[in-house]
C-alpha cells in the first residue's frame, strides 16, 4: 500500500528542490534496502508534481488519490508481480506509453519497482527510455542493490542512495545481494530448518545418495512461495560457490553450478521446483 508519509526525508528534501527550480531529471535509479519507502517516495514525487492542495503533496486532493489508487493516467508502475524476473513482456508496454502525450498532467512518471530482477533483454529494451525520451517522462528505477542494474542502464540515470551508508549485515544483506526484497525477506522468516534441508539436500546429490530424490520431493512440498523457491536454488548455488575452494570438491562443485544454470533456465521457462529439483537429484543419481 502507497504511503506518501513513509517516504526518504533527505531524498525528497532534494527532489523538492529539483522540482522547484525545474531541474527534474528525467530518469532516476532509487536504492533502498526498503524498496517500499523508496517506491513511496516514487509517488511522492509524482504527487508532489500533480498535486492541486496548497501543502504539495497533500495527498488528499483529486490528482493525488488518483494517483495513490493506481488510477492516474500519467503515473504507470511495472514490477515482477511475485515473478522472479522483470522481462520484456512487461517493460514493453512503457515503450509504447512514451510514445504518448500526457492526458492530465505536463509529464508522466513511469516507475519500475524491484529493477534488479530485470532480464538482460528487458535492461536493454529501457536504454532508449532512459537515454532522452521524447515525450515529457521521469523513469524511476527503484532497486535493493545497483550492483545487480546493467552498468549501461546504470549509467543512463542520476542514482538517490536511501542507505545513508548504513549497509545491512549478515543473512540479510546476503539476500538483498540475490535480489530479494525485504518484503520477501520477511516473508521467508527464519530460515534455520530449511537451511538444514538444503544443506542435506546438496550433501545427498554429492554422495550420489538415492535419498536426495526424496529430499528434492520434501524440499518443494514445502516451498510454496515464490520467495521461499527462489531461496532453495540461491542456497544450493551458495553451497557449491563455497565448495569451489575446495581442492577435493572444486570438481564437483563446479558441475553443481553448471546444473544449477540449467535450472535456472527451467525455471524461466515456467518449470515447477519439483521438477526442476527432480532433474538435479536424477542428474546426481
Amino acid at each position: 500500500m502507497i504511503d506518501i508519509t513513509n517516504v526518504g526525508t533527505k531524498q525528497t528534501q532534494f527532489l523538492r528542490r529539483a522540482y522547484e527550480q525545474k531541474r527534474l531529471a528525467h530518469s532516476y535509479l532509487f536504492v533502498d534496502s526498503d524498496e517500499s519507502r523508496a517506491l513511496n517516495t516514487a509517488y511522492w514525487l509524482a504527487c508532489l508534481f500533480n498535486c492541486t492542495g496548497e501543502n504539495k503533496p497533500d495527498g488528499t486532493c483529486q490528482n493525488c488519490r488518483q494517483i495513490l489508487s493506481g488510477n492516474h493516467p500519467d503515473v504507470l508502475l511495472v514490477g515482477p508481480e511475485g515473478k522472479q524476473t522483470l522481462g520484456i513482456d512487461q517493460v514493453r508496454p512503457l515503450k509504447e506509453e512514451l510514445a504518448k502525450s500526457p492526458v492530465e498532467s505536463s509529464r508522466r512518471f513511469f516507475f519500475i519497482n524491484e529493477a534488479q530482477k530485470l532480464t538482460l533483454s528487458a535492461a536493454n529494451g529501457l536504454l532508449n527510455l532512459l537515454e532522452e525520451p521524447v515525450a515529457p517522462v521521469v523513469t524511476i528505477l527503484i532497486t535493493n542493490n545497483s550492483d545487480q542494474i546493467l552498468p549501461t542502464v546504470r549509467s543512463r540515470t542520476q542514482i538517490i542512495n536511501f542507505d545513508n551508508g548504513e549497509k545491512p549485515s549478515g543473512k540479510t544483506a546476503m539476500l538483498l545481494e540475490n535480489g530479494f526484497s525485504k518484503d520477501e525477506i520477511d516473508e521467508l522468516g527464519n530460515l534455520e530448518k530449511r537451511d538444514q534441508e538444503i544443506k542435506y539436500f546438496y550433501q545427498e546429490m554429492l554422495e550420489h545418495n538415492s535419498l536426495a530424490l526424496v529430499s528434492a520431493h520434501k524440499l518443494s512440498e514445502n516451498a510454496k512461495l515464490g520467495s521461499e523457491q527462489r531461496y532453495i536454488l540461491v542456497r544450493l548455488k551458495l553451497l557449491a560457490e563455497h565448495d569451489l575452494n575446495d581442492p577435493r570438491k572444486m570438481e564437483m562443485a563446479a558441475q553443481m553450478l553448471k546444473n544449477l544454470i540449467e535450472v535456472d533456465k527451467m525455471r524461466l521457462s515456467n518449470v515447477s521446483l519439483r521438477n526442476s529439483l527432480d532433474y538435479l537429484a536424477l542428474e546426481w543419481k
